[in-house]
């Protein structure tokens, strides 16, 4: 997957570099800033079964 990933992707090595940081930094955003806040009210830690 990553390496078809790397073909699709324009230009130079240092330029596929640059893509694939600026992707993974925009889904990180997203879990933290959306994904994350929004799963963790149905997350409680009060509901712990192993003793």
């Amino acid at each position: 997957m990553y390496g078809a990933l790397w073909r699709v992707l324009p230009g130079p090595w240092w330029v596929r570099l640059l893509i694939v940081l600026v992707l993974v930094a925009a889904v990180l955003y997203a879990l933290f800033f959306y994904v994350f806040p929004w799963v963790s009210p149905l997350l409680l830690p009060e509901d712990v079964t192993v003793e």
